[in-house]
């Protein structure tokens, strides 16, 4: 073992055994500002990524990555007929990140009962659909299924409440276009997210009743829905369509639009982006906060030693080799307080993991709880950050053992 660590270790073990010391106090708060201080830095970056998560998927839940419609002015729930041929289909399909292609005709309508009524936008879905988001927030009942001979709807539990319908109740829903016209729909599911304005305004069907409601012919849908494996691919999957598909006619004769979620909801991405500041603000903060801390724990722990760094000194010892020995002494008080910040930290996290404890407004941030994300990589790199930087910003103080005269630390008491 190197002497400058066996120093340390020695100094160490003598501050735990005294009982009054002038560095005691300031040595617990160094350590119990570096344990707060990445305590908070852990559940900060896992809030902001978990909530990134939740929100995120919720809307990709209900709009899928990237969206191709017919280019038009206004932008509605309904729009123009477009048509791909197999050969563009197929080649999407086989683009990178690309893992689903699914086809949807939306239509507006009004649900009408005895008890109340409320405006809809109907999302007409076949055989190629994902139903994976809504699997994991069945309410009762469940989606359709391809083989399904009745006209079946999937509707939120907030419009299962205000209408008053159950799994296997029928409605009435009303279609203003030229003249009023109506189809019955039956109850098939009920589902439940957190992102209430979705909520309150789809509802799933198969295709072919709006088909034929909108007067379309074969195979033409109001949009094709693509789905990516992973979000970070989002821009490069959107160019790759866009390349290809972008400036061009249908056999619809209708332009071809390419948008994906971030377009189509840029004020839920851009709000979501804010986090991002906000997380790296705390971070700092709260590095400033603990390496000052520890600064101040460690000027009083050299300041108490005077007179062994003068005694060293004499004995021919250079500054640098007096200047690792404290650097490692502090360095034992900040594992110390790390091993206490992760026990904190990870522990709330897995708290709120499991038990979503803590509530929030749905109404307001489009998730009922705290999201939280439990990610390995993330926990390493913080712990990482924060030993280098405690450790770096210890460097510049450490420089005082060099004005420090042997015989003045000797004769100092």
């Amino acid at each position: 073992m190197r002497y400058e660590r066996f120093i340390a270790q020695h100094f160490h073990q003598a501050d735990k055994k005294k009982g009054k010391s002038m560095s005691k106090p300031a040595v617990k708060v160094a350590t119990f500002g570096i344990a707060v201080g990445l305590a908070v830095m852990l559940l900060s970056v896992s809030v902001v990524v978990g909530f990134k998560h939740e929100v995120r998927s919720q809307v990709i839940g209900f709009g899928s990555h990237i969206q191709i419609t017919a280019n038009e002015i206004e932008q509605t729930y309904e729009h123009e007929p477009i048509l791909l041929d197999e050969s563009d289909i197929y080649r999407i399909k086989q683009m990178p990140h690309i893992t689903r292609v699914q086809s949807v005709v939306t239509k507006s309508g009004i649900i009408k009962t005895e008890e109340s009524f409320r405006g809809v936008v109907l999302k007409g879905v076949d055989s190629t659909y994902d139903w994976r988001f809504f699997h994991a927030n069945m309410v009762e009942g469940d989606t359709l299924c391809p083989n399904d001979t009745m006209s079946y709807a999937v509707i939120s539990q907030s419009t299962a409440e205000m209408l008053q319908l159950h799994v296997g109740d029928d409605f009435i829903t009303y279609f203003v276009d030229n003249h009023v016209r109506a189809r019955k729909f039956v109850v098939k599911g009920i589902y439940r997210t957190s992102f209430s304005d979705y909520d309150n305004l789809y509802l799933f069907t198969s295709m072919e009743p709006l088909r034929q409601l909108l007067g379309w012919e074969g195979d033409e849908v109001s949009c094709y829905e693509l789905l990516i494996d992973d979000f970070k691919h989002l821009q490069s999957a959107t160019d790759h369509i866009e390349g290809m598909l972008g400036n061009r006619f249908g056999e619809t004769s209708a332009l071809y639009s390419i948008q994906n979620i971030h377009q189509l909801t840029p004020m839920i991405f851009d709000w979501l982006a804010m986090l991002d500041a906000n997380a790296v603000i705390i971070l700092v903060l709260m590095l400033l906060v603990a390496g000052f801390n520890m600064i101040s724990g460690l000027l009083i722990l050299i300041l108490e030693r005077t007179n062994d760094i003068g005694l060293l000194k004499a004995l021919g010892a250079a500054n640098w080799p007096l200047r690792k020995v404290f650097l490692y002494h502090a360095a034992y008080l900040v594992g110390k307080g790390m091993l206490w910040g992760n026990i904190v930290g990870i522990g709330l996290i897995l708290i709120q993991r499991f038990t979503h404890i803590i509530p929030l407004d749905a109404s307001v941030y489009y998730v009922d709880y705290v999201p939280v994300s439990f990610n390995i990589l993330h926990i390493l790199l913080l712990n990482i950050g924060t030993a280098v930087a405690s450790i770096a910003m210890m460097l510049l103080p450490s420089h005082i053992i060099t004005k420090i005269s042997p015989v003045k630390a000797m004769r100092f008491e």
